[in-house]
């Protein structure tokens, strides 16, 4: 499997999982089983009452795999590097094309204050330090592909340049360090088991970055919430991340929570990413994370072609293959 092949599959399989939680984000798990069954077996289009997604077609991606690509895309132009008073600009942007489009799917609760504040002059360093949602985790996998994990240290400081704008608390750094970090084990040729320990690894090292906030360590949940789940099946998956875990937007719920969907399901990110979208909450999100960690360790092929070619079919401004490959170019020169 070439490392092409697996950066691809990052790209993808957060795309994947971001369509396939689209419809069922931010509703509950028994709302998701009255109207899809126990897990979800492909793409589905949003209901007409959906509270942020009305009406968007089977398919369709979400801020997850938008915000990603932005992040790629500033760290293309910054050849690795982000400039955090142009991503602020960036996600503004982005948010009122959203806007235009008719979409409610906006900026989350941390980074729209944090936005505001730095637009107002509030210094960049100081604008993130309540921020402890999962919108760092969500959008972080490119960093994965243009950095290698053999410097930890070096990852999480690049997880750290890119997230602290708006997310800068140890536990959404330590939640969006363990998603980089997976990503790029991943594209080494990491099992999913091999990649989960990298991310706890990393979780640890980035919990003592940006400002302390009462929250339960990242590392220690996703140790906790993979073992939680070992030997249940599928439909018991759900439930005990449903209940357990958790499905909020904390990133010491969400981030976990993808990781134990991961570990149930490590020989099959598609399946992980239907169940991860099918566990209620912000599921987009955590399908998200599934979907990109899984694609790294397994490579595109691993998602069904047709699923794919809906993808692109139904977004066709995405340019995830183009992305992959420059994103990898500036992983050779790191």
């Amino acid at each position: 499997m070439t490392l092409q092949s697996r950066a691809t599959g990052a790209l993808y399989g957060l795309a994947l999982g971001d369509a396939l939680g689209m419809p069922t984000q931010m509703l509950s798990r028994p709302q998701i089983t009255a109207r899809y069954g126990s897990f979800l077996t492909g793409f589905h289009p949003a209901d007409p009452d959906h509270p942020l997604a009305a009406g968007m077609p089977a398919g369709s991606v979400t801020d997850d795999t938008e915000q990603a690509l932005l992040l790629a895309e500033l760290l293309l132009e910054g050849k690795g590097r982000i400039d955090p008073a142009e991503l602020a600009r960036r996600l503004v942007a982005w948010e009122d094309d959203m806007r235009a489009r008719g979409s409610l799917d906006l900026l989350g609760p941390s980074t729209k204050r944090a936005v505001e504040q730095v637009l107002a002059g509030t210094p960049a360093d100081e604008v993130g330090r309540y921020g402890t949602t999962n919108g760092a985790a969500m959008r972080i996998a490119p960093v994965g592909i243009a950095m290698p994990v053999t410097d930890p240290v070096a990852l999480v400081d690049r997880v750290v340049e890119a997230s602290s704008l708006t997310h800068n608390t140890g536990v959404a750094l330590a939640g969006a360090a363990a998603v980089a970090a997976a990503v790029s084990a991943g594209i080494d040729g990491a099992s999913v088991p091999e990649a989960v320990e990298v991310a706890v690894s990393a979780a640890r090292l980035a919990a003592g970055r940006g400002h302390w906030v009462a929250a339960a360590d990242v590392a220690e949940r996703i140790v906790w919430a993979t073992g939680l789940v070992r030997g249940l099946g599928q439909a018991q998956v759900c439930e005990r991340v449903y209940t357990l875990v958790g499905t909020s937007l904390a990133t010491q719920e969400s981030v976990p929570a993808a990781f134990a969907v991961l570990a149930a399901c490590p020989d099959d990110p598609w399946q992980a990413a239907l169940l991860a979208a099918s566990v209620g909450g912000d599921c987009d999100t955590i399908a998200a994370i599934a979907g990109a960690v899984g694609g790294a360790c397994h490579g595109v092929d691993a998602f069904p072609a047709d699923a794919r070619e809906t993808l692109v079919r139904v977004n066709p401004a995405l340019d995830v293959d183009a992305t992959a490959t420059a994103l990898l170019v500036l992983r050779e020169r790191s």
